[in-house]
């Protein structure tokens, strides 16, 4: 019986040491400024392990040597990870300017199918009456954040769309900085882009321009992000 219990008691060991060597964990921050990132889009390219940052830029996936972790999110240049070891990691990534982004959502639109790309994620976020599993197992509920990750990210890439940096300088005379600046404080919503066309959005944007004139200088610029 003893020699049982120690062959048992190993092999729950090498169990949870297997588990723990195949797991990265670490943070994800803004570079330059620390903040810690929500909701950053973490996947490994090769065993198409997927996680979302918790609130306070936390994350936690399994993978192994040699796999590529990549790191993206709405706002920020996405960053890649050669999985070398186990340690934690802090992860840092830049964030960029609105005509930046433009360009790689103009590069990147295509190629982006959630449904298509990660059909297991729906899969997992299904809730079934008589299944406790698929209401509070840690798989559901992360697929389900991730569903709806997903679909605020296809809503946000539509807006990209119809609210371009070309569009709204074509209707208003701001240029450069301030034209990001009114861009990023004026953006609309997706239930707006949705639900009217666009002569709408042109009288939208004019009606934005006299509110952002009326502002005074040191509210027309963007606030730093709080810890």
């Amino acid at each position: 019986m003893k020699y049982q219990y120690l062959i048992l008691s190993a092999l729950l060991f090498l169990a949870c040491t297997v588990n723990a060597q195949t797991t990265v964990k670490g943070i994800v921050v803004e570079s330059g400024k620390n903040n810690k990132l929500g909701d950053v889009f973490v996947r490994d390219n090769q065993n198409r392990q997927m996680t979302l940052t918790d609130s306070k830029g936390n994350f936690s996936i399994r993978t192994e040597t040699g796999h590529t972790l990549v790191f993206s999110s709405p706002g920020y240049v996405s960053d890649t990870l050669y999985v070398t070891d186990f340690t934690n990691k802090k992860i840092e990534l830049v964030a960029q300017t609105i005509a930046l982004r433009q360009v790689n959502i103009s590069a990147k639109r295509e190629a982006f199918d959630a449904h298509k790309e990660y059909p297991e994620v729906y899969t997992r976020a299904k809730v079934y009456p008589l299944s406790p599993t698929s209401w509070f197992s840690k798989e559901a509920k992360d697929a389900r954040r991730l569903k709806k990750y997903f679909k605020h990210e296809e809503e946000e890439r539509h807006v990209d769309e119809v609210f371009t940096m070309n569009y709204v300088q074509s209707i208003i005379p701001l240029r450069g900085q301030e034209l990001e600046n009114f861009m990023t404080l004026y953006r609309p919503s997706y239930a707006f882009i949705k639900n009217n066309n666009g002569p709408s959005l042109a009288v939208y944007i004019n009606d934005s321009y006299k509110k952002y004139q009326a502002l005074p200088a040191d509210k027309r610029t963007l606030p730093d992000l709080k810890e």
